[in-house]
C-alpha cells in the first residue's frame, strides 16, 4: 500500500481512523476529522497533508462551509468527485445541525396517559413493556418496546431502560405494561421491578415519573396510588 494512505510516517496510535475508534470523535481535531473524510492524498502529500492545506486557506470553517466545488478544486489532490463528496458533506452536516428531535406528544397527566396505554396495550395477548422517553417539559421525544413476557426481575432489567435514556438524552421516563387478564392491579413483581428502575434513575438523575399498568378498560397509575412519590 501507499506511504500517503497509510500515513507511515506517524504511528499508527496517531491515525485519524485509529484515534477515532479509540477516543471517540470529539477528541480529533478539525484537521483530523478532514482527513478521515478525504480518506487519502496524493503522491506529493499525505492525506493530513492534504487537510491542513484546505484548512489553512479559510480562517474559519464558517467559511470552508461557503467553498465552492471550482475552489476545491484547486487544490492538489481535489478532483471533481472528491470536491463533490466534500460538498455533500457539507450540506447533510448543516441539515443534521437543523434537525430537530422528534416530538411523539406531550404527557398531561396519567389519567389521559392512561386511557392513551388502554387504546395502544388492552388487545396484546402477552404482557409489553413499554417505555416512554421525555424532555424536561414532557414531551415524549422516544418510545422503545422494552420487552415482551411476564414482567419478572429475571427477564426485566433497568439498564435496557436507562441505556435509551442515557442515548436520547431524557430527563424523564414514563412506564406502560398491560396485564392480559384484564385486571390492571399490580403484581409483587411490577411493585419490585418498579422500585428498582426509581432508584437506578434517582442515581443517574433520571426521574421515573409514572409506570401504568392497563388492563381491558381500566388503568393503574404508580404514581397516583402513591407508590412512586
Amino acid at each position: 500500500m501507499e506511504k500517503n494512505s497509510l500515513l507511515q510516517e506517524l504511528p499508527e496510535s496517531s491515525w485519524p481512523r485509529e484515534r477515532l475508534l479509540r477516543e471517540g470523535e470529539k477528541h480529533l481535531s478539525d484537521q483530523e476529522l478532514l482527513a478521515i473524510i478525504l480518506r487519502n492524498g496524493s503522491r506529493q502529500q499525505n492525506v493530513m497533508e492534504l487537510a491542513g492545506n484546505i484548512l489553512r486557506e479559510y480562517s474559519t470553517l464558517y467559511e470552508l462551509k461557503y467553498t465552492t466545488l471550482q475552489e476545491l478544486q484547486q487544490f492538489k489532490g481535489i478532483g471533481e468527485t472528491r470536491a463533490i463528496e466534500l460538498k455533500a458533506m457539507m450540506e447533510f452536516g448543516y441539515r443534521i445541525y437543523r434537525a430537530l428531535q422528534p416530538k411523539l406528544g406531550k404527557i398531561q397527566s396519567s389519567f389521559s396517559f392512561g386511557q392513551f396505554l388502554i387504546t395502544e396495550l388492552k388487545d396484546y395477548r402477552q404482557e409489553h413493556l413499554v417505555a416512554f422517553f421525555l424532555n424536561t417539559k414532557n414531551e415524549i421525544i422516544f418510545r422503545k418496546t422494552i420487552f415482551i413476557g411476564s414482567l419478572n426481575q429475571s427477564i426485566a432489567h433497568p439498564r435496557e431502560i436507562f441505556r435509551e435514556a442515557v442515548r436520547t438524552s431524557a430527563a424523564r421516563v414514563v412506564l406502560g405494561h398491560n396485564h392480559p387478564s384484564g385486571n390492571p392491579l399490580p403484581s409483587q413483581n411490577d411493585l419490585e421491578f418498579t422500585e428498582r428502575v426509581r432508584e437506578c434513575g434517582a442515581m443517574m438523575g433520571i426521574e421515573l415519573l409514572d409506570h401504568i399498568i392497563v388492563g381491558e378498560t381500566k388503568y393503574f397509575s404508580l404514581r397516583e396510588e402513591k407508590y412512586l412519590k
